[in-house]
């Protein structure tokens, strides 16, 4: 054990002021999402809408501020596994159950474009930053990369073993992306010929979530083995274990600007890190029977989960 890593409570509060966080843990905004459980969230760009699916087969968009509803659709036939924006905001993409991506319009919800090809469930989604790919894992044990604009597939690459493809993430740059898979395996690939560049090694458990770092230089990932590293993008190296959840990590996000890191468990917490300690901020109790999914607002300023049919964001109070 790395007792660097569980600081005492004074360290907390100390880091907790410094670093613009209040003392005191915020109220959320409770959003009664779905009927079910929420299986994936995400914020826009501009951080003024948010996204969620569910197991009712649905994808919503959400007004952050006021926590109005600004339109609903119902995936016909299949849960909803997997959802995010386009940088642009301009287009949602969510990945179903039966191994559909639905690319839509953010504003109301009309399709635009369905992708087919994965022969199981989507697990996870990412737009490149240029808008122009979509990358998908797939419990068909394969990572595609697509064409947002045409809807052609124009990479499938294999995870390797006979593990689902749990967790996907483009690089900054667009150029790599890192993927995760039911073992305990994360991958590098170059997203342009789908080469394999690295496999990092550490965890013991499934991977449950990635995410990249805003300059590129760090990945951080999530694991069933209740733990979150975070790597050397270029090395593979890994140069930081954070292992306080007492359950499986189902989320990971990183803020635009890299100094924290915000990850979400099925012990039904969320916690925030300082990316360059390494140690915890915060501690939020969700109250969703167990944290299925996270993010992180571009500006820093909110941190959303799901889970049990609700959807909860937080808004992180700075410094008086």
């Amino acid at each position: 054990m790395n007792c660097k890593l569980f600081p005492t409570l004074a360290a907390v509060f100390a880091i907790a002021v410094a670093c613009g966080f209040a003392a005191d843990s915020p109220e959320p905004m409770v959003l009664r999402a779905h009927e079910r459980w929420v299986s994936a969230v995400q914020f826009s760009p501009d951080g003024k809408h948010i996204v969620s699916g569910g197991d009712d087969e649905t994808v919503k968009v959400w007004d952050v501020a006021s926590g109005k509803l600004l339109w609903s659709v119902r995936e016909e036939g299949a849960a909803v596994t997997a959802v995010t924006f386009s940088a642009d905001g301009k287009r949602v993409v969510a990945g179903r159950w039966d191994g559909l991506l639905q690319v839509r319009d953010s504003r109301d919800g009309k399709l635009m474009m369905t992708l087919r090809g994965h022969t199981e469930n989507i697990t996870s989604v990412a737009f490149s930053p240029d808008g122009k790919r979509i990358a998908s894992g797939s419990g068909d044990d394969t990572l595609k990369v697509w064409d947002a604009e045409r809807g052609e597939e124009l990479i499938e690459i294999e995870s390797g073993n006979e593990y689902d493809v749990t967790a996907v993430a483009f690089s900054p740059d667009g150029a790599r992306i890192v993927s995760g898979d039911g073992e305990d395996n994360v991958r590098i690939w170059d997203a342009r010929s789908g080469e394999e560049l690295l496999k990092l090694e550490g965890h013991t458990a499934a991977i449950s979530a990635v995410a990249w770092s805003g300059d590129g230089r760090r990945m951080v990932s999530g694991s069933w083995d209740r733990s979150l590293r975070v790597w050397d993008a270029r090395s593979g190296k890994c140069v930081a274990t954070m292992t306080a959840h007492t359950d499986e990590v189902t989320g990971v996000a990183v803020s635009a600007d890299g100094t924290r890191i915000v990850s979400g468990s099925a012990d039904d917490t969320v916690r925030v890190w300082d990316s360059r300690s390494k140690e915890m901020l915060l501690t939020l109790r969700a109250g969703l029977e167990k944290v299925t999914s996270v993010a992180f607002s571009r500006d820093g300023k909110r941190v959303a989960a799901g889970g049990k049919g609700g959807l909860k964001i937080w808004e992180l109070r700075g410094k008086k």
